[in-house]
């Protein structure tokens, strides 16, 4: 969780803080979506997909806009 904060930082630094953040929940969301579908047996869903494409999506849209 450190290390992650420490991450976060490191990159407000270099981009805007909204995208810096927008990036880390964004990476947090979908790793804990495909964590819990590989580990944990989560029911995947073409919904559930979609939401992390969008996710992923908004992501990149927010980088490239900045």
């Amino acid at each position: 969780m450190g290390t992650s904060g420490f991450l976060l930082w490191l990159a407000q630094r270099q981009i805007p803080m909204g995208t810096a953040y927008a990036v880390w929940t964004g990476i947090g969301a979908a790793g804990a979506f495909l964590v819990g579908i590989m580990i944990y047996g989560d029911l995947v869903s073409v919904g559930r997909i979609a939401g992390v494409v969008l996710i992923i999506g908004g992501v990149i849209t927010l980088k490239l806009a900045s």
